[in-house]
C-alpha cells in the first residue's frame, strides 16, 4: 500500500472510531473509554503523517512504533467496551480487525 492510501486508511479508521463512540451510552465508565479512545484511535493517522516526514530511517521507524502503540491502546479500550457492553462485540470486531 502506498503512502497516500495508508494516510487515507488511517484517517478513515479515526473517523470510524469517532462514529462508533458516538453510538455508545453516556455513563461514567463509557465516558472514560470514549475520552481515551478518541485520542488513541485518531493519533495513528497523525503519527503516520509525521513518520512520512521523518528526518531519517531511525526517526521514521520510531514514529511507526508510536503508530503501533496507539493502535494497540485502541484495541485495549475496545476490549473494555465489550467487557461492559457485550452487545457491541460485532461493531467492535470491525474496528479491532482494522487496528490489528
Amino acid at each position: 500500500m502506498d503512502e497516500e492510501k495508508l494516510k487515507k486508511r488511517f484517517k478513515e479508521f479515526g473517523i470510524a472510531v469517532i462514529m462508533f463512540l458516538k453510538e455508545l451510552p453516556d455513563s461514567f465508565e463509557i465516558r472514560t473509554f470514549r475520552n481515551q479512545m478518541v485520542r488513541s484511535g485518531t493519533s495513528p493517522g497523525a503519527n503516520y503523517r509525521a513518520a512520512c516526514r521523518g528526518k531519517s530511517g531511525p526517526d521514521f521507524n520510531n514514529k511507526l512504533k508510536m503508530v503501533e502503540e496507539e493502535l494497540d491502546e485502541t484495541q485495549y479500550w475496545l476490549e473494555m467496551v465489550v467487557a461492559i457492553l457485550p452487545e457491541k462485540r460485532s461493531a467492535v470486531g470491525v474496528l479491532w480487525k482494522e487496528a490489528d
